[in-house]
């Protein structure tokens, strides 16, 4: 399937929130490929730690486990170097110094500095740092979550990151946490919560391509929507009532009321 640009000209980014080993990076990465649009990953972290000049693992360390961020000016060099539908790579001399609160602080303002203006510039697939809660009120951003069971995730991660199962269910074990604990402190939110997204993604059975597929239907779908009133949306949207007064489920063996 592929995406009708016209159809998804006015639609600015997407997020996707993803369990880790479920797939959603790779999903991520074929949709921008896909759409053309650019990709905001871990390579945020490497540009950000660049520009910071402090070592990757150091960023890493305050990125979905803590916080995220960088420093005025940051923003506007990055997003020059953003070209279309091609991933940001790291690379470059990076040096360690040890990284203070006012650092953490100022890493925090700046990741979100950059997520947002990323969105403002458009045609941005944006994963994880919370995109999910830090444009929930822009129309024109669709909201992805990805999912898979605990043990097909496992089973991912050994298999890409060529560990043996008991080390892919510790990794898994410890990203969740990390991600969980980010997203409480960062956005007092759980990035489980449904209402968070336009749509939530189980990769246990569906092919990663057929979830790219989803997702550009879904992504032109809202897109269709934009111009209309905010109390015009919604499930009773082009509705009228029921032809009869619907009946209440009613156990076996109580009597009707």
């Amino acid at each position: 399937m592929n995406a009708n640009p016209q159809a998804i000209a006015a639609m600015s980014a997407i997020t996707i929130s993803r369990e880790y080993g479920s797939g959603g990076g790779e999903i991520a990465a074929r949709l921008a490929h896909r759409l053309g649009w650019q990709l905001i990953d871990h390579a945020i972290i490497e540009q950000t730690a660049r520009e910071l000049e402090v070592h990757e693992t150091e960023v890493e360390k305050h990125d979905e486990e803590y916080v995220e961020s960088a420093r005025p000016g940051i923003l506007e060099r990055i997003l020059e170097q953003m070209a279309p539908s091609a991933p940001m790579t790291g690379g470059g001399g990076i040096f360690i110094r040890p990284s203070s609160s006012a650092e953490v602080l100022a890493y925090q303002e700046s990741m979100r500095n950059i997520i947002t203006a990323a969105a403002t510039t458009g045609h941005v697939v944006i994963v994880g740092r919370g995109g999910q809660v830090l444009l929930a009120n822009r129309r024109n951003v669709l909201h992805v979550r990805v999912i898979a069971p605990l043990e097909l995730r496992v089973a991912y991660t050994a298999r890409r990151e060529g560990l043996d199962t008991e080390a892919a269910h510790r990794r898994v074990q410890a990203k969740d946490q990390a991600r969980t604990r980010y997203m409480q402190t960062q956005y007092q939110s759980q990035h489980e919560d449904p209402h968070l997204y336009d749509l939530v993604i189980d990769t246990a059975v569906l092919p990663l391509d057929n979830a790219v597929d989803l997702i550009c239907l879904a992504l032109e779908g809202k897109a269709s929507r934009l111009n209309v009133p905010v109390e015009q949306l919604g499930p009773a949207a082009d509705l009228g009532p029921y032809p009869a007064r619907p009946a209440d489920f009613r156990v076996p063996g109580q009597p009707s009321s």
